[in-house]
């Protein structure tokens, strides 16, 4: 029994190796291994071996059946490996992977944040995650202004999280950025000149100018001296190089809690004389409120300031003549596409 054991081993590895593809692998696969094979016509013979034999038998068996196996494995790797190699046709081009980009807002607010360190701001960025007096109080929107609803903002259960002080109030995912202003007026001391950009939240109706999720880019100035000509000249400069040198602005007056004087900031391009000029609203801006400097510890008698914010969505629709908000958030490969520096 161990002499044909030995034989047959040799006959089969000579077999396995000897194979030359995968058909002639699976033929041998079958002559010795399958059910009606030699190996277990050969293994049906243990029984006839005397009881004293059997251990030395069995272990040349199991010794006989993994080396079988192994050799078998190993082949079927090597032909696989060949076939692959044999496949691969050098000579083709290779294939070339495609780039990503920056999306048509985000390209919007790296511009804006460039040509703002040049004019000397700092960038600053809070959470999103605000409190009701940084967002609200601090900026002298009283109790009973529309945007404090529960219908207009979205409030976080307090449940699950430590409460705030009497003063925070509660908290609540920020409408706009400028709760950043009152964070830096809190630890910065003026003369103070920063932008914040970031995602705001509010609970409007989606439609294609407005989402309930979006981006603002607010600015702030605050020092001696500062004047609405600063201010004035800076949003002028600062949307020209933006949006081109031909741009044509005019300063609405306007209400918001938080500055005072308000203006709404329109711009249009230079048309042919008889054309009529499309003015479109782009910004918001004013001086700052004495009653918010007093809400952060400055002094309104030494220290004055403007702030302005507008939304780089919107200045993305401008640039490329966009007529639907959402479009931007449909994620839409092909759209995007349109407006990739890389092609």
């Amino acid at each position: 029994m161990k002499d044909q054991i030995l034989t047959l081993q040799a006959e089969v590895l000579a077999a396995i190796s000897a194979a030359a593809d995968a058909a002639a692998l699976e033929s041998v696969r079958i002559a010795y291994l399958g059910r009606s094979g030699s190996i277990p016509a050969l293994l049906e013979k243990m029984r006839d071996v005397p009881k004293e034999e059997r251990p030395i038998i069995g272990k040349l068996v199991n010794e006989f059946k993994t080396t079988v196996n192994e050799a078998f494995d190993s082949r079927k790797n090597a032909l696989q490996d060949s076939a692959d190699e044999q496949s691969v046709d050098a000579t083709l081009p290779g294939r070339t992977q495609p780039y990503g980009s920056l999306h048509p807002v985000q390209q919007v607010i790296e511009r804006s944040l460039e040509i703002f360190r040049r004019l000397g701001f700092a960038i600053n960025e809070g959470p999103e995650v605000e409190s009701e007096f940084n967002n609200f109080d601090a900026l002298n929107t009283p109790k009973d202004h529309p945007a404090r609803a529960e219908q207009d903002t979205f409030y976080i259960l307090e449940n699950a999280l430590k409460p705030l002080g009497d003063k925070e109030g509660r908290r609540l995912l920020r409408t706009h950025t400028s709760p950043v202003q009152i964070r830096t007026m809190k630890t910065w001391q003026p003369p103070i000149r920063m932008v914040a950009p970031g995602r705001c939240y509010r609970r409007d109706e989606i439609d294609a100018t407005h989402l309930m999720s979006f981006f603002q880019i607010e600015g702030l100035a605050i020092g001696e001296g500062v004047t609405l000509a600063d201010l004035k000249g800076t949003l002028e400069y600062f949307f020209r190089e933006l949006l081109g040198q031909d741009l044509q602005f005019r300063f609405r007056p306007h209400f918001f809690p938080f500055t005072e004087p308000s203006f709404e900031v329109d711009c249009a391009r230079a048309t042919k004389p008889g054309q009529p000029v499309k003015w479109l609203e782009i910004c918001g801006c004013g001086m700052v409120d004495p009653q918010v400097l007093l809400n952060v510890g400055l002094d309104p008698e030494k220290y004055s300031g403007w702030a302005f914010g507008f939304g780089p969505e919107r200045i993305a629709m401008l640039r490329h003549e966009i007529p639907d908000l959402r479009t931007f958030t449909e994620n839409d490969v092909r759209f995007l596409q349109q407006f990739s520096k890389i092609g």
